[in-house]
């Protein structure tokens, strides 16, 4: 299976135009992907990579406009390349001897300071300026030439001994499980997915239940409780789709832990706690409030989209009249300003990397805006958030504190259940 590219390490790399950053990767990649040439700002826009560097393992190598680019366009791109931090594990500046380290450099290394981004010197164009090596650059550090391939091996290893070591994501369903156990996932067919294929979420969930020694049984929510009666001993864990929530709390027995594809994935691609006290500002949202929908990729909405039209229909039904409802669609940081939102509902992520999340809900802390994401407000909604957040015990604490009558929650399930029932 092919490593999707949100869970890859990415790697970008900065420096001046002409400093030699395309020839490095196509050095690195061993191919001609980056077009090389001898005028200045060949690359504008940020171009991105996937490859395996073993052992490492699958990367996403990330080519940037020059540090020094000029003029309007220039500070546009500048801009763009800037932005990548927001994604980036690990930074390679590329220095030109020719130049050496200035003030350009100096901007880059504190920007990735401020994203808690590694930086990796690399001293580019070592076979025209072999006295390079004696020169007075920071640390860690690797000379080479992208050109004739000298010092190549070299930097792959130093990008393995320096790439963060934190970076690799925690598992998404692993660690609460254990080898023989049977875990149900109820999968709806989704009219947003390709015809024949699930969305990613649910993939990696069943794999990383598969590799964790367990077994998935998928079905879908009408088939759920025939599953239940199939089984001769109860499963560890339900995951559902969030869009079922209602029919899949009916039919789980209390005692059996369950939980939403898009709860795993708060807790996998970012920070589930942060998320689970956002939806707790639901409460205080009054009509003529600006709400942010923030959406990792640029789908096709569908009829009835989960985040266009359902949860903006359940946020005006809650706070009983009109929102201000504004879509952000794809990669990069959240829009500024963000303090004229009064809560932030974002996707569940599978198409960013996790330190960009992890960005985004740090750009929202920063701002003071509550921010949540689609599984868990989904839930709150519905009344099961309690119940969706059981494989996780100190998060349902969070809940029990904020709601006024934990009573309120069963008589909304007994009333669902005997909606669906009779």
């Amino acid at each position: 299976m092919t490593t999707p590219r949100s869970q890859r390490l990415h790697i970008a790399i900065f420096g001046r135009r002409n400093a030699g950053k395309s020839s490095l990767i196509n050095a690195l990649t061993g191919q001609s992907l980056a077009i090389v040439s001898d005028v200045p700002g060949t690359t504008t826009d940020p171009v991105s990579k996937a490859m395996e560097i073993l052992p490492l393992g699958p990367v996403v190598l990330i080519d940037t406009a020059g540090i020094d680019d000029v003029g309007e366009l220039g500070q546009l791109r500048k801009k763009k390349s800037y932005e990548v931090l927001e994604k980036t594990d690990l930074v390679l500046l590329v220095i030109d001897p020719e130049k050496g380290f200035g003030e350009y450099e100096k901007d880059v290394v504190k920007r990735a300071q401020e994203t808690k981004t590694s930086v990796l010197y690399v001293i580019n164009k070592i076979d025209l300026y072999p006295e390079a090596k004696k020169s007075d650059y920071p640390e860690p550090k690797v000379f080479v030439s992208a050109l004739t391939g000298d010092g190549i091996d070299e930097l792959k290893q130093a990008l393995i001994n320096h790439a963060p070591k934190d970076w690799t994501l925690p598992t998404v369903v692993g660690d609460l499980i254990n080898p023989g156990d049977v875990v149900i996932c109820v999968i709806p067919v989704d009219k947003a997915a390709p015809k024949g294929r699930l969305i990613l979420p649910q993939q990696i969930v069943i794999r990383d239940i598969i590799d964790s020694e367990a077994m998935a049984m998928v079905v879908k929510e009408r088939e759920l409780i025939h599953a239940f009666n199939y089984l001769n001993r109860k499963p560890s864990l339900v995951v559902t789709d969030a869009s079922v929530y209602n029919k899949v709390a009916a039919d789980t027995p209390s005692d059996v832990r369950l939980t939403s594809f898009s709860i795993l994935f708060a807790r996998y691609k970012g920070d589930l706690q942060t998320l689970v006290e956002g939806v707790t500002a639901v409460k205080n949202l009054k009509p003529g409030d600006k709400i942010l929908i923030s959406e990792a990729c640029t789908h096709h909405p569908v009829e009835d989209d989960i985040g266009r039209v359902k949860i903006p229909r359940w946020l005006r039904a809650q706070v009983g009249g009109e929102l201000e409802i504004d879509v952000k669609a794809g990669g990069g940081p959240l829009p500024e300003p963000l303090n004229e939102y009064k809560l932030i509902v974002h996707c569940g992520a599978c198409m960013l990397n996790r330190k960009e999340m992890l960005s985004r809900i740090m750009q929202a802390k920063k701002a003071g805006v509550p921010i949540v994401n689609y599984g868990v407000i989904m839930a709150h909604i519905h009344g099961v958030l309690h119940r969706a957040l059981s494989p996780f015990p100190h998060l349902q604490a969070i809940i029990d504190e904020t709601r006024k009558d934990m009573k309120e929650e069963i008589e909304i399930l007994s009333r669902l259940k005997k909606r669906i029932y009779d």
